[in-house]
């Protein structure tokens, strides 16, 4: 079947007008901590700023295809800093194994895909490994490990750049003041100590941000991250992400399955459906109208092809 033609609004209602700053220096060592996190004054560059900024992502005629079946078909996606993207559509539409293609998680079959500085369809094993430390990533399930405490599955996000000593020895006090100040970020420095099972859902999640947070990414993707999640709950976590790519100038691209959340919460929507792109423009000019053909049949689900 056909499908209709794209609805794109300008994406230039979604950048701001004023001079770029601030990406290049948002990784430069600071001598404070030794980590090389940004200081409290690269965070607060004003968002207009940021807007003007090269794209972070930038993927073009995107194609994934399983044998004989087309998962994706010539999917376009930039991804600005400090802007929160929300990706919608039903499932089976493509919308995992888009986020899964930006960090070779998924195979390209054709098109390109540029994340964090990095051609995904050529890199090496090590290469890759590298580009995933820089991709924060936030799941539906949260993927902490129940048994360890919640310090401990924050700190884990460290553990590509901590190296042999500190992986057989512990961690360094420089890390754990880290991943302290970003439980308090996040609200939940008070369960630092407790078991990540013991938490709910909604704090369960913030430790996954924290955790994203401790890599120091140049990119979050967020896979359905407040699927399993009341609306009150799933209100706040997307706040926090919309505070983080606002305020960090990190950009973050989060799937989503309701309409008025991503209307809620994000800077520009991006819709799949049946693996190829059907909408693309600044949240400021779609309403649940422009998005309900994203909707039309949910018969397929990419995710059978994990």
């Amino acid at each position: 079947m056909t499908s209709p033609a794209p609805v794109v609004a300008s994406l230039e209602n979604a950048r701001g007008a004023s001079a770029d700053r601030h990406v290049a220096s948002r990784r430069a060592e600071t001598a404070s901590d030794g980590l090389g996190s940004p200081t409290a004054e690269e965070l607060r560059t004003p968002t207009a700023a940021l807007r003007q900024a090269l794209p972070l992502v930038t993927v073009r005629d995107l194609s994934v295809a399983y044998d004989t079946t087309t998962v994706l078909d010539g999917v376009d996606l930039d991804l600005f800093p400090v802007e929160m993207v929300a990706l919608l559509g039903a499932s089976g539409s493509g919308k995992s194994t888009l986020m899964r293609s930006l960090t070779g998680f998924a195979p390209i079959s054709a098109g390109s895909a540029r994340v964090a500085g990095y051609d995904v369809t050529n890199l090496a094993r090590g290469e890759l490994r590298t580009l995933r430390s820089d991709v924060g990533q936030v799941f539906q399930q949260f993927n902490l490990i129940p048994r360890l405490s919640v310090m401990t599955n924050v700190l884990a996000g460290a553990l590509h750049g901590a190296g042999s000593i500190n992986l057989v020895g512990g961690f360094s006090s420089a890390h754990r003041r880290r991943a302290l100040e970003l439980l308090d970020r996040v609200g939940i420095a008070h369960k630092a100590n407790e078991p990540a099972r013991s938490l709910s859902g909604g704090q369960q999640q913030r430790v996954a941000i924290a955790r994203a947070l401790m890599q120091q990414p140049k990119v979050i993707l967020a896979d359905e991250p407040v699927a399993s999640l009341d609306p009150k709950l799933a209100d706040s976590v997307l706040g926090l992400l919309r505070e983080i790519a606002t305020e960090d100038g990190i950009p973050v691209l989060v799937s989503l399955h309701v309409l008025p959340l991503a209307l809620a919460h994000s800077d520009r929507i991006i819709g799949l459906r049946h693996g190829r792109m059907l909408v693309a423009g600044a949240t400021s000019q779609l309403d649940a109208a422009a998005l309900a053909p994203l909707y039309d049949d949910e018969e397929h689900d990419d995710d059978a092809h994990h």
